[in-house]
């Protein structure tokens, strides 16, 4: 219930602000009210859903500046995922890895962007889940389907060389060098920086002491 509801935020078919009204959502998803009440709970804990005086539960509006610091947890965490990876690794680990950046490279090279996008997404995930580490993998999961639902990705401006970039990581992570991987993974979350676009206008900031945000980053 979590995840059908979860993956209607990030796709867009519940937008940004829209009321989530128990009932209406039971119906939708052909379930009681008890799944649907916990599922919000969750996803609100999650950052997904916000609750809102005489309105209930609505989808979040996340602000510009939240949307930025999505891209900074995933710059610290990532790379620290790919050097827990690197020291964890199983073997069916590193040959599922290695059959997606062989996957992801033949792709790249035709342009299939609706692949690329799905390939990158699962070499992304299994390394997580390489980390051999359940609280580490969840909050990167989490985090890439938050950045999923804020931004954009446009992956066909540069596929070849990211793919490339997956490869020089796997490499790392298969030979078991943690320091290797970790810089490699940082090094391709910054060049990924300039092909993320936010979806929409950002909800505005609240009044108080902000740090700037970097627009050419966006961090978009």
């Amino acid at each position: 219930m979590c995840t059908a509801i979860r993956d209607d935020i990030v796709s867009g078919a519940l937008a940004p602000g829209s009321r989530l009204i128990e009932d209406i959502l039971a119906a939708r998803y052909g379930v009681s009210r008890v799944p649907v009440r916990e599922a919000l709970r969750t996803l609100q804990s999650e950052g997904f859903v916000t609750t809102r005086h005489h309105a209930g539960a609505c989808v979040a509006e996340p602000t510009e500046q939240e949307a930025a610091d999505l891209l900074d947890i995933r710059a610290l965490l990532e790379p620290l995922g790919a050097a827990r990876a690197a020291a964890r690794r199983s073997p069916a680990h590193v040959k599922v890895l290695r059959g997606l950046v062989r996957l992801g490279r033949e792709r790249a090279r035709h342009g299939h962007p609706s692949d690329l996008r799905q390939l990158d997404g699962w070499f992304h995930e299994t390394l997580a889940q390489a980390a051999g580490s359940p609280s580490l993998t969840a909050l990167l999961t989490q985090l890439r389907r938050k950045i999923e639902w804020m931004y954009t990705v446009e992956l066909p401006a540069r596929a070849a060389e990211s793919w490339d970039e997956h490869g020089a990581v796997l490499d790392a992570v298969a030979r078991g060098d943690a320091e290797r991987a970790r810089a490699l993974m940082a090094a391709h979350i910054e060049r990924s920086l300039p092909v993320h676009r936010l979806r929409r206008p950002a909800a505005p900031e609240v009044s108080g002491s902000k740090r700037p945000v970097n627009t050419a980053r966006a961090r978009s």
